[in-house]
């Protein structure tokens, strides 16, 4: 038990450098015995991969981002406004007057590609965070929860992600503020006001994942409008996590913008963290052949997975299990090319295309012509001159443009 005063007091520590490196990361025990045992063992032994969590510099950002947000939301709790709000929030539920006094711009994002380990990199950060444990305030008794997660509808419903958050609530402190908004048949309008009070006693951060739903939905701005609302009504944090897509969305409006100020993130670059990843990962070997991993191989899972990481760890995988099922057992760029066109097939355009924006601008080739006339060529023409570029040549070396487009393409000349 605690005085709410004190509340910040009881979180951990925050961590920093590599202190909080090393707290972050998650790497599953593993005895090379294992590679002689037999072969469901290791089929079993070998999903530990999918544990494996190195953390990177987003890791670390969204860590310090979450551990603030939650520190700010916590501080509203024991004000003297926080009692003004309950009172204004109990008013919202039977009179439908609504007023926000808590206020404030706490809410932020996290947007990255589907694949970088942003769900993973929070669920690591609120374990340190919390240490998965609810805060119990002892003056005014209540029970404080730090930090809840919910994950938008697909059809960005209002009412759904109210009720959801309510019954997080429940599933966590035991109370019955889900089954009571459901036996009283509450409006949205009524449900806002209830969660907004729920909030304002039991929440500290709220994190809604998979926000970019809103992106294709009618209903998409109104349960923006709605969160911006639980804001001012609860002065909790929220924190939205999403794809690349929903930034989209946010950049449509001011309010919209200002309300989704935060991280971005994007794959990997082939840098000293990839490197790192690859080299931690395809240590967990569990084919009986044992191979280490070279500068060709990690060139290779870069260019076949486009630096992001959940395809890395799917590819060395399935890898390993083709290898075990067909008796190859060892884990080599054979294994890992077969398992990259056999499993990853549904994958391969999408690589393609982040190959395609990662590379730099083409580089400009010359054709030379007949009369001596230098003509640039884009690689990316696959070596064809365009009209468009004869023109522009013919005006500035002062060239006949008709000699010139027949050099290049067949010319039929008519008499007027």
């Amino acid at each position: 038990m605690t005085d709410l005063s004190n509340v910040i007091r009881i979180l951990p520590t925050m961590k920093s450098g590599d202190d909080l490196f090393s707290a972050l990361e998650v790497l599953p025990e593993y005895d090379d015995t294992v590679r002689e045992a037999e072969v469901p063992v290791r089929l079993m032994a070998l999903s530990d991969l999918y544990r494996i969590y190195v953390p990177c510099h987003m890791s670390l950002e969204i860590y310090s981002k979450m551990y603030l947000a939650l520190l700010r939301s916590l501080q509203k709790k024991g004000t003297k406004m926080a009692v003004q709000q309950r009172n204004q929030n109990h008013k919202a539920v039977i009179q439908q007057e609504y007023s926000g006094i808590m206020g404030g711009s706490d809410s932020f994002t996290i947007i990255g590609a589907s694949g970088i380990g942003k769900s993973s990199a929070i669920s690591r950060a609120i374990t340190l965070i919390t240490e998965n444990r609810v805060i119990e305030v002892e003056n005014p008794y209540t029970k404080i929860i730090p930090c809840i997660c919910v994950q938008c509808p697909f059809d960005s419903s209002v009412k759904g992600l109210l009720l959801e958050i309510l019954r997080k609530v429940d599933e966590t402190i035991d109370s019955k503020y889900y089954q009571n908004a459901l036996r009283a048949r509450t409006t949205t309008d009524m449900l806002i006001g209830s969660v907004s009070q729920v909030a304002l006693n039991h929440i500290g951060l709220l994190v809604v994942d998979e926000i970019q739903n809103v992106c294709n939905s009618k209903n998409g701005k109104s349960l923006v409008g709605m969160l911006t609302q639980l804001i001012n009504n609860s002065g909790i944090s929220i924190c939205m996590v999403g794809t690349p897509e929903s930034a989209v969305f946010f950049e449509q409006a001011v309010q919209l913008a200002r309300r989704s100020l935060g991280l971005r993130y994007d794959v990997m670059e082939y840098s000293t963290d990839f490197r790192r990843f690859c080299e931690i990962v395809f240590s967990y070997q569990y084919v009986k052949q044992r191979t280490e991993i070279t500068d060709g191989i990690m060139e290779w899972l870069y260019e076949h997975t486009s630096g992001n990481i959940s395809v890395v760890v799917s590819l060395i995988h399935d890898a390993q299990e083709i290898a075990i099922l067909n008796g190859k057992e060892v884990l080599n760029l054979e294994s890992l090319n077969e398992a990259y066109q056999k499993r990853l097939s549904m994958l391969h355009g999408f690589i393609h295309m982040e190959q395609k924006k990662q590379t730099s601008k083409p580089k400009k080739k010359v054709s030379v012509t007949g009369t001596g006339v230098k003509i640039p060529v884009r690689e990316g023409d696959r070596g064809e001159v365009t009209i468009a570029g004869l023109v522009s040549v013919a005006k500035d070396e002062n060239v006949d443009i008709v000699q010139l487009l027949k050099e290049h393409m067949t010319v039929l000349e008519v008499a007027v």
